[in-house]
């Protein structure tokens, strides 16, 4: 499987905002888009000072939802298609698409502290869906499904921490519905727009594609 294996505050850089890839990490001094808030190269200066064409406006508005998620081309151009087939708007289809990943839910239910590490506990069996261990980051959850952790299983300590966190700010999205003394969360309904607070305009994907 495709891994990005460079450093993650580059991507943030490139984009000229933070995606948040490393949790609570970000919004400390630690944070290297703080400390260099400006795109990698040595030509930075003159990159940034550039006017975006339409297209460039297009490109960009996807790299950063692809990176938010940590999905590659192949499999994002599958999302899109899959979304153009659904009932709705296309673009709001590919975001409610992307947010049920199974990696992106851990992240949500607050079992993990970035998409990344939800894939990580995910890949490494730690996670259950309806009390069977699924390895797949990429599976769609659905309405109805109960999300477990292996309280046995490895990565538990960073498990605990990042539910202790979660429960204290309380920041679990309204579809899904989370108790935190049993460690198990319920899948109430579908994602709608208003509750994927991410700064993306995912109607410049769309044209993008539809070229």
């Amino acid at each position: 499987m495709a891994r990005y294996r460079a450093a993650l505050c580059r991507q943030c850089r490139r984009e000229n905002i933070k995606l948040y890839l490393k949790g609570d990490r970000c919004m400390t001094d630690k944070c290297a888009f703080s400390r260099r808030p400006y795109i990698p190269g040595m030509h930075h200066d003159t990159a940034r000072s550039r006017k975006l064409s339409e297209y460039g406006k297009q490109l960009r508005e996807k790299q950063k939802v692809k990176r938010i998620y940590g999905v590659f081309e192949r499999q994002f151009r599958r999302y899109f298609q899959i979304a153009t087939q659904r009932q709705g708007e296309t673009g709001e289809n590919l975001l409610k698409i992307l947010e049920r990943r199974l990696d992106n839910t851990v992240h949500k239910c607050g079992f993990a502290v970035s998409r990344r590490e939800g894939r990580q506990l995910v890949m490494h069996g730690i996670v259950r869906v309806n009390g069977k261990k699924v390895n797949i980051a990429s599976f769609e959850v659905k309405p109805g499904d109960k999300i477990t952790v292996n309280e046995t299983g490895l990565g538990m300590n960073s498990v605990k921490k990042a539910l202790l966190e979660s429960s204290k700010k309380k920041t679990v999205p309204t579809w899904i519905e989370m108790n935190f003394e049993k460690n198990e969360a319920v899948i109430k309904n579908e994602p709608v727009r208003t509750d994927i607070a991410l700064p993306v305009q995912e109607q410049l994907i769309v044209e993008l594609y539809s070229k």
